[in-house]
C-alpha cells in the first residue's frame, strides 16, 4: 500500500473512531433519560440493570476516547512525517496531466 493510500484509510479510521464516539455517547444520553423516567415509574428491574447499562457504556466510551486520541495523533503524526500534502499535490498534478 503506498504511502497516500495508507494515510487516507488512516483518516477513514479516525472518522470511523469519531462516529463510534458520537453513537456511545448517544447511548449513554438515552440510559439517562430512561433512569430519570424510571425514577417517577419506579421499576425495581429497571433501576436494578440500568446502573450496571450506564456505567458499562461509560466504560467503553471511555476506552474508545482513548484509542481515538492515540490513533488521531499516530495518523497526524505519520502525515507529518511523510510530506502527505505534498504528495497530495503531486497526486492531483499527476491527475490533471493524464
Amino acid at each position: 500500500m503506498n504511502t497516500l493510500k495508507k494515510f487516507e484509510l488512516m483518516e477513514k479510521i479516525v472518522r470511523e473512531l469519531e462516529d463510534l464516539q458520537n453513537s456511545q455517547t448517544a447511548l449513554i444520553q438515552k440510559i439517562g433519560k430512561i433512569e430519570v423516567d424510571n425514577i417517577e415509574l419506579g421499576d425495581g428491574r429497571l433501576e436494578k440493570d440500568l446502573p450496571d447499562i450506564h456505567q458499562n457504556l461509560a466504560d467503553n466510551l471511555d476506552t474508545i476516547s482513548g484509542i481515538l486520541d492515540y490513533f488521531a495523533g499516530k495518523t497526524q503524526n505519520f502525515g507529518d512525517k511523510n510530506n502527505v500534502d505534498a504528495l497530495k499535490e503531486q497526486e492531483a498534478i499527476d491527475n490533471a496531466t493524464s
